[in-house]
């Protein structure tokens, strides 16, 4: 049997001539990888990831993200995000897009609840070290006001853990989280359990470098008197931990308790084949078979029979319930071909939410002078429950509730609408005060999605005559058009209409009725109208145009049921959404046939 003596190392206490990088040099032959599957080695050590493998600490852990994202600006961090066409899958591309725009996490991220900060962090900084480790330490600050809430991340894993050991197998765990939160959650985790069942605990803050850097591994490896090689297993739930092992030159082995689809395997190792997991186990129970499998091959290799005390099988860990996508799909959708296409500026064609944001804020605090506070709807006659908490929240703290800047999905012309209704009077007087305040912001113009500008000369080449609707005033929007991707987009557009060209903006449909004007087009439902909001939904059914709505937010069906309820007095329902350009030009091509 091996000693049993744990050793936990933290900076204090790390050994006067530890060092990683000279363990990591010991064997480098161990860093050879094949691209054919290696045959498990007999673990003399199994070194554990901590949160998603060992334990579920996911409700702290999206808290703590969820605070950290809008701080990326006061942090510096917007402009080291990974640029999109450097991102290594689609998924990262989309992740990066979605936190620069909206400053917070995917919704499929935050439906599944999958991925780890870690490899969220990997999927937007690349290997940007610095931003990496601002961001970790802004997120140990959040993560301060979460932790605590852990539990075992499937049923039995205490005794599958205390198994192993009977079985003389060394155990450590090897984790990204800091120490001061590693040693409190292991101490209530299963009421203290835990407590002496590992050999060493490594966390990112007793070494130089979060994972993917391998020296958390091999600190841990040194701590049990072991060196590197495929004796040692690295258990972890993520890319960056098959990653890390590999880093290491130890046995990287995936834990699916997340409950990844083969396909996802297939297209996240698809360029990086050296760096698969040489076993993937769906369970503790399925670990234990492995170990199983390499006893029947080698006999007496434990130093007790697992079959003596292997604990009766607990259940895998059950997937995450789907996201419920729209129903409002372009292939059932029955379009009448386009003639023309006119499309909202912000936050559809281009990203400006900083600046409105911004402005905004600005504007609330003025609200009582301005006589606007008492103008507001009564709570009781708003859409939804959520309506009625902004208009209450503003109306208390002349302020936006925190839900939606964190959020950022709602433009300033939706909340006007949430808050002031058929007030026509007191939305004009609020664009009048946005106006004077965004000017002290606007300025940065960066388009929505990387292909926008290829996109719009595309409809274009098709015939499609293509134009901008926007409630902008016409002196910020003429600065942006001239700004955008550094050389302005003013050759794009046969048209456009900004908010303060007619009496009336948006939702009232004469923005729209001016573009056909111009246009010398009828109205229509060959006359396309794009945008992100439900106010650009119902000035395009109310000019009986037809209306894309384009889900840049990623809402999903029970919030765009919300939003657009199709009753008596809500009647107004886009006619289509897209989720992204992609599929917006899909759509055009399929009705152009």
């Amino acid at each position: 049997m091996h000693d049993k003596k744990q050793h936990t190392f933290t900076p204090e206490n790390l050994p006067e001539n530890f060092n990683y990088t000279e363990i990591y040099a010991t064997d480098p032959g161990c860093l050879s990888m094949s691209h054919a599957p290696t045959p498990l080695t007999l673990p003399r050590l199994l070194i554990f990831d901590w949160h998603g493998t060992l334990v579920d600490t996911l409700d702290a852990m999206f808290s703590a993200m969820e605070d950290m994202l809008p701080q990326l600006e006061d942090l510096s961090l917007v402009e080291q995000l990974l640029p999109e066409e450097a991102c290594k899958t689609q998924d990262d591309a989309r992740l990066v897009r979605y936190i620069r725009i909206f400053r917070r996490l995917h919704p499929r991220i935050l439906a599944e609840r999958r991925v780890s900060r870690t490899d969220i962090f990997n999927a937007i900084f690349g290997q940007n070290i610095e931003a990496k480790t601002i961001a970790h330490l802004a997120y140990n600050r959040c993560y301060r006001k979460y932790y605590g809430q852990v539990k075992p991340f499937q049923q039995g894993i205490f005794d599958y853990l205390v198994t192993f050991k009977k079985l003389g197998i060394k155990l450590a765990v090897a984790t990204n989280r800091s120490r001061e939160f590693l040693d409190h959650e292991l101490q209530i985790v299963d009421d203290g359990q835990w407590l002496g069942l590992f050999d060493a605990t490594l966390c990112a803050d007793d070494v130089v470098d979060y994972k993917p850097a391998p020296g958390v591994l091999l600190a841990a490896i040194q701590a049990v008197g072991e060196q590197p090689g495929h004796h040692v297993w690295y258990v972890g739930d993520s890319y960056m931990d098959m990653v890390t092992a590999n880093h290491a030159g130890i046995t990287p082995v995936f834990y699916n308790g997340a409950c990844w689809e083969s396909q996802w395997f297939e297209s996240t190792f698809h360029h990086d084949t050296h760096l698969e997991p040489h076993a993937i186990v769906n369970s503790f129970e399925e670990l234990t078979d492995l170990l199983e499998d390499l006893e029947r091959r080698t006999p007496g290799a434990f130093a007790m029979p697992l079959s003596l005390f292997r604990p009766s099988p607990f259940p895998p860990p059950e997937p995450p319930p789907p996201r419920i996508e729209p129903d409002w799909h372009p292939a059932l959708a029955k379009m009448v071909p386009p003639k023309v296409i006119l499309f909202d500026w912000h936050a559809t064609l281009v990203d400006t939410l900083d600046a409105m944001y911004h402005a905004v804020d600005d504007m609330l605090v003025e609200f009582s002078d301005l006589g606007l506070t008492q103008r507001m709807v009564d709570p009781r006659n708003s859409k939804s429950p959520e309506d009625a908490r902004l208009v209450e929240y503003v109306r208390q703290y002349a302020a936006l509730h925190p839900k939606v800047k964190a959020d950022r999905k709602i433009s300033r012309t939706d909340i006007f609408e949430v808050l002031f209704g058929d007030d026509q009077e007191a939305k004009q007087m609020a664009h009048k005060r946005f106006n004077h305040h965004y000017r002290k912001h606007y300025g940065t113009v960066l388009p929505f999605e990387p292909k926008v500008e290829p996109m719009l000369e595309a409809l274009r080449k098709l015939g499609i005559i293509v134009g901008v609707i926007t409630n902008r005033d016409r002196e910020f929007f003429e600065h942006e058009l001239a700004a955008v991707a550094g050389k302005g987009w003013l050759h794009l557009f046969d048209t456009n209409v900004c908010g303060d060209d007619t009496p009336l903006r948006k939702p009232h449909p004469d923005q729209l009725y001016r573009a056909v004007e111009n246009l010398n087009q009828p109205p229509g439902l060959d006359i396309w109208y794009v945008g992100d909001s439900t106010t650009d939904v119902i000035s395009a059914k109310r000019a009986a145009m037809t209306s894309v709505f384009f889900n840049g937010a990623q809402w999903d069906l029970p919030w765009l049921q919300k939003i657009f309820p199709g009753n008596e007095r809500y009647p107004f329902k886009p006619d289509v959404v897209v989720n992204d350009f992609s599929e917006f030009w899909a759509l055009v091509l399929a009705c152009c046939r």
